[in-house]
This record gives C-alpha cells, structure tokens and sequence, in this order.
C-alpha cells in the first residue's frame, strides 16, 4: 500500500514471493496516473453504452450513413506504417498467459503470439499477476518450465512476435484500489505490460504490441489513443511507438471501423474479425426484438449474411487506409486417438481459412500449436505477398440490411442441451481458474460461451423453450459435471439464463464471484 494525502493505492489480495517484482511503487504509480487521467471517461462511455443499448431496445438501430463532413471518411489519409516484423502476420495464436502455454505458442511458428488476458483467462488475482510475470520473462527471453513429469520448456531461437489482449473497457481489477475503487481491469493490464516491457521490447527490435477487445464506438477507440499517448509521454518513447489491432466483436463497432481506425491511425495496426463475440453481441444489441431469435449456434457460419458481409466490410474499410484485415478464429482443435474425428476437424479449419485468404484477409487466428502449419500452408498457398492490402473486394457494397439480416436455421433440442452443456462446464471450469477449455472437440472460451449462455436467455424470453424445461436439463447436466464447482457454476448459469434482463457480460457476475471465493480462501 502506498497512501498519502495525494497517493491511494490500496492492494486488496495477498502478495505471492514474485508478485513485488511486477507490482513494485513505481509500477503502481503509473497505475494510479492511469486510472485518475481516464477513469471518469472510462465509466462516462460504459454509460453511453447503455444508453445506446436503450435505443436498440426501442428500434433505432446502427446505420452506415453517416455525417459526410467527418474526417475520418475522407479519402486521403492512412494510417502510420506498421514495423517491419507486423508486415507479416498470416498466422497468428491466441491463448492465456500461462507459462508452459506461453512458450508452446512463442515456439509454434506463428507469425505472432497474442497472451491473452481476456476471453482465454480466468482472472484470477494468481494467475493474472503470474500472467505479468511470464510476460516480463518472456520478453528477457528468461522463461522457462519444468513440467512435474520433468520436461523441460524453454523458448526457441526464433520465436513469435508477442502481442497482449488486456481486458476489456468494462471489466474492474478487483484487487487493486485507487480511491478505494477499483482500477479499470484494461489500464491494469495495459498499464503493467507497458510499464515493464516498453522499453525492454524496443532494445530488443521489437515493440509494444496490443490487440484491444469489445469497443463499441470509435470514442472508446479514441480513449485508447489518449492512454497510449499518455503512456509513451510518461515513459519519454516516440509517439507511435504502441501499434494496436482493434478487434471488431461488436455490432456498433462494425458500423464504425473507418472511424475506428481514424481514432488510432499513429498507432494502428488493424482490426479483426471476432466472429465469436460478434454474434454474441448481435443476440446482446437486439434482444428486445422476437425476429432477431437466432438458430442453434452451431448452425452460425460465416457463410451467413451478416457473418459475410461484416467480413467483407472489414476487409474493405482497413485496405482503403493501409490496414492489415485479419480473420478469425477456427474453434476446432486436433483430437487425439480418433483420426476420423481429426480429419474431419482439420478439414474444417482448411475450409474456413481458405475463405479467408479468397476473401482477402491478411492472416488469420489459431488457438492450437498444432494448426499452425495448417493454417499457414493455406495462406502460403493463397496470399504469395507479406499481405493483401493491395487487393479490394470487387464491387462490394454492404448496406445496413446485409449487415442486420438475422441467419435462417432451426432451434433444436439438441442445440438447448448443448447450450447447457458447454455453459455449465465452461463456468466450472473458469470458476477454478480456467479461461479456454477444450469441449466436444472445440476451444470453449468466454467468447464462445457467452454465445451459448445468451442463446439460453433469449429462447426462454420468446417462448422456445420454458424455464422449467431449462432447470430440468441444468439439473441433469449438472449430475453429469464432475468437476468440484458444479453445483456452484449451476446457480450462476441458472441465475443469468432466467434473469428477468440479459446480463451484459458473463464474465461480470463471474468475476465477482470469483473474487468472494478468493476472498473466502485467503480468510
């Protein structure tokens, strides 16, 4: 703790041995100079975003026409160039930071790895601060692992280029007070990560590389730009020094990505097709409208219109000013011990990134070391250049109705059961620590899962299917859970499904109870 008449940083969680070596005064500091310049913008933008949300509820929904005055439509202005090691990125893996997985994914191949604290991480105070310390090892190329089998892990020479996910705009960090508040969960990640590893990456040739989650306006991309110009003015590094990929996962974020892209163009470098929290989100903006049900979600492909067209419309607006487009995540993972099940998985992952590179994207998303030759022998075969930010889709004109038109399909019991299935088994597991979990031979993280637990909400709300019939098929699931957190990870799952609002995040109820159970054990 430090605390003066000027300084309130209170540590609300208990210190392991390392921890001092990432949350040192003068780290906390810059937190604190973080959260008291851009907290109050923070919380006023969360509350736009409700207000927003109000209007969805009563039919005034996004449109792309917008004022023709705004700078960010005029045709001549690019983004700032990217360095050279980012020209590249056809194949990138994403996964929590947790050691042993951090170096299995720097050595993978991949043209980049992105730690991800967010949709891939239990947030847990350990294994969030342990996440910062795999980072700072990382990148001193000082991490290693000892398995308790006694294998040993340890980076290979030539390694990915590291980038970070911190946590989205409207998670809190917990454990760490400022004010007797809780700091944005975002400027905590970003804040340590940069703190430590700004100028380590820089001497190394390397950089500060940020992948930014679940922005929903370009002002929420513009707060980001504030940070980041703060931060590299408190640390005395050139502006533009930070390059950040904005991942598009929201349906107002789709509907403003030149303005996206405008707000960060010094320290661009990209948006991304988060297909996963898109289609939450498409659930989550119009909840309130019945024609907006939507199909089993495995039924959800980017063949879909909506799916399709957003694609499209990313690829487009980031090749007009400069910026590379890159595609999505495969949820299909190799399965062992059954080459039939695995044939079919890696087929799959073929044809979806296949897609991709036909389309235009510039790389694409793994979460498995072992997809990535497969991902990249198509885009080695499909994109010759470093990129395609040359190449435009031909004649595309996507409108508000492509962007807006709800996916045909069937609501089956099948997909209601499965619904339950991974909901439940996700939140055990996340309960205890786990942020990506491998169920039915798919990667489950909390933006899978978030899809899941929102399809539940909304066919209970228009009368598919009861809330009787749902308790029923969560009480038998549940006998079947075996996992320790069970009955707990039930009550959370039963409390959001049936709850009278759709609840804006999974991961905020979730994290709250995460936190008292921490709280619980530490007592």
């Amino acid at each position: 703790m430090t605390e003066n008449t000027q300084h309130r940083v209170q540590l609300a969680a208990k210190l392991q041995p390392r921890f001092t070596e990432i949350l040192t005064l003068e780290a906390l500091r810059f937190l604190e100079k973080l959260q008291r310049e851009f907290g109050s913008r923070r919380e006023a933008l969360l509350a736009r975003r409700q207000e927003a949300q109000r209007q969805r509820d009563e039919g005034e929904f996004p449109s792309l026409l917008r004022p023709k005055h705004s700078p960010a439509l005029d045709p001549g202005w690019r983004i700032a160039p990217v360095p050279g090691e980012l020209a590249d990125r056809r194949v990138e893996i994403t996964g929590p930071p947790e050691r042993k997985m951090m170096i299995n994914a720097l050595n993978s191949g991949a043209s980049a790895y992105m730690a991800d604290f967010e949709d891939s991480h239990s947030p847990t105070w350990e294994g969030t601060v342990e996440g910062q310390l795999n980072l700072r090892d990382a990148v001193r190329r000082q991490i290693a692992y000892v398995s308790p089998e006694g294998k040993r892990y340890e980076l290979a020479g030539k390694t990915a280029v590291l980038q970070v996910r911190p946590r989205g705009w409207h998670l809190p960090e917990n454990h760490v007070l400022i004010d007797g508040r809780p700091v944005s969960a975002s400027l905590f990640d970003f804040g340590l990560a940069f703190f430590h590893n700004a100028r380590e990456l820089l001497a190394r040739g390397s950089g500060p590389y940020y992948y930014l989650p679940k922005l929903e306006s370009h002002l929420e991309a513009r707060l980001w730009n504030d940070v980041f110009v703060f931060a590299q003015r408190e640390l005395g590094l050139p502006m533009g020094t930070i390059k950040a990929t904005v991942l598009i996962e929201t349906v107002p974020a789709a509907f403003e990505m030149e303005e996206i892209l405008f707000e960060l163009k010094e320290h661009s470098a990209g948006l991304n097709c988060g297909r996963w929290d898109y289609i939450f989100s498409f659930i989550k903006c119009f909840r309130n409208h019945s024609e907006y049900v939507l199909p089993d979600r495995w039924q959800i492909t980017m063949g879909t219109r909506f799916l399709r067209s957003y694609s499209q419309l990313l690829i487009q607006s980031c090749h007009r000013r400069g910026a590379h487009a890159m595609g999505g995540m495969a949820a299909q993972i190799p399965i062992k011990g059954e080459p039939e099940a695995n044939r079919a998985a890696i087929a799959k992952v073929e044809e979806d990134k296949r897609r991709e590179v036909r389309a235009g994207h510039d790389g694409t998303w793994v979460a498995h070391p072992g997809l990535v030759p497969v991902a990249r022998a198509i885009f080695d075969e499909g994109m010759l250049g470093p990129n395609q930010l040359g190449r435009m889709p031909a004649n595309l004109k996507v409108s508000n109705e492509d962007l807006l038109a709800v996916p045909g399909g069937e609501i089956t019991e099948a997909g209601f059961r499965k619904n339950i299935r991974v909901g439940l088994t996700y939140l055990e597991a996340w309960l205890g620590g786990l942020g990506c979990v491998p169920i039915d031979h798919l990667m489950e993280d909390a933006a899978t899962v978030e899809i899941s637990r929102a399809q539940l909400w909304q066919w209970l709300r228009y009368g598919r299917f009861t809330a009787g019939q749902f308790r029923e098929a969560l009480s038998e699931e549940a006998k079947a859970c075996p996992g320790p957190r069970a009955r707990e990870a039930a009550a959370l799952l039963e409390e959001i499904v049936t709850a009278r609002e759709l609840v804006d995040f999974l991961t905020l109820p979730a994290y709250q109870q995460l936190t008292r159970a921490e709280g619980r054990a530490a007592a």
